[in-house]
């Protein structure tokens, strides 16, 4: 049966939209309510509890909007606070398990490198579920912070001297480890795959977080039964618009996004 509530997805700031973006390619049909908590990013830099206090009030909010699904779009949310879905009355998806399984469905050579924020590499998730299914796999971690200002300042094109930099800087390890594989565990990175391509060459292959939570995704509405075979309007919140909003959103979702569409709320009073 054709259900018309939509899918919501949230993140601490807007590097979310990359998943959004990736959903509404594969879902052309589903309405999408996009949360980024932006006045209270990074959580990444953020203790456990307050990791998921933050969690739970996102997902309170997306629930008052009455959604079918939830997609935490936030690798610090899935590695630190995906307990928070337990008692949720809706599917929940999560960036990092379907990563994981298309990084070891990859891997030939089962040397496997994880890109992301500290907070997600100190939770080890990404680690201990790739050892869980592969226990003879090597894992090799690298905190890559620097690379979501530089995104986010729209550093991404091609030959960016700042962005060269960076990806050469957080490739070394990996490329002196020999990894075939790299899961791109920042909701940034996607913008940045090029850059890092070019460092690691051809053979390395990169996962993105944003295709495999909208391939889960379109999975778990096709099982439930529950997709929308007519809608496709798009709204954003978001805890603080500043003066760069417009421009960022633009560049991590792939169009322009209309002011006019995006409001902003008090989510300590949801």
């Amino acid at each position: 049966m054709a259900d018309n509530r939509p899918i919501g997805v949230f993140d601490s700031g807007l590097g979310g939209l990359t998943v959004t973006k990736e959903i509404i390619k594969l879902l052309p049909n589903e309405d999408i309510v996009y949360f980024g908590d932006t006045g209270r990013v990074p959580y990444g830099t953020k203790g456990p509890e307050t990791i998921k206090k933050y969690a739970l009030d996102d997902e309170k909010f997306l629930l008052s909007k009455d959604v079918k699904l939830i997609v935490a779009a936030c690798g610090t949310v899935s590695s630190v606070a995906s307990d928070t879905a337990e008692n949720l009355p809706v599917p929940f998806i999560e960036v990092i398990s379907n990563s994981v399984l298309s990084a070891i469905k990859a891997t030939k050579n089962k040397r496997i490198g994880v890109l992301a924020t500290g907070a997600t590499i100190k939770s080890g998730k990404h680690k201990s579920l790739i050892l869980e299914k592969l226990p003879n796999a090597t894992v090799i971690e690298v905190s890559g912070t620097l690379l979501v200002p530089i995104v986010e300042e729209g550093f991404i094109e091609d030959g960016n001297p700042i962005l060269k930099e960076a990806v050469k800087i957080y490739t070394k390890k990996f490329k002196e480890e020999n990894v075939d594989t790299i899961i791109l565990g920042c909701t940034h990175f996607p913008l940045v795959c090029d850059a890092i391509k070019k460092e690691m060459g051809e053979n390395v292959t990169l996962i993105n977080m944003g295709e495999t939570a909208a391939k889960a995704t379109k999975e778990k509405l096709e099982e439930l039964g529950i997709l929308n075979p007519s809608g496709g309007k798009h709204k954003f919140y978001v805890s603080d618009k500043g003066a760069t909003f417009e421009k960022t959103a633009s560049v991590l979702l792939g169009e322009n996004v209309d002011s006019s569409n995006v409001e902003t709320v008090d989510i300590n009073k949801i």
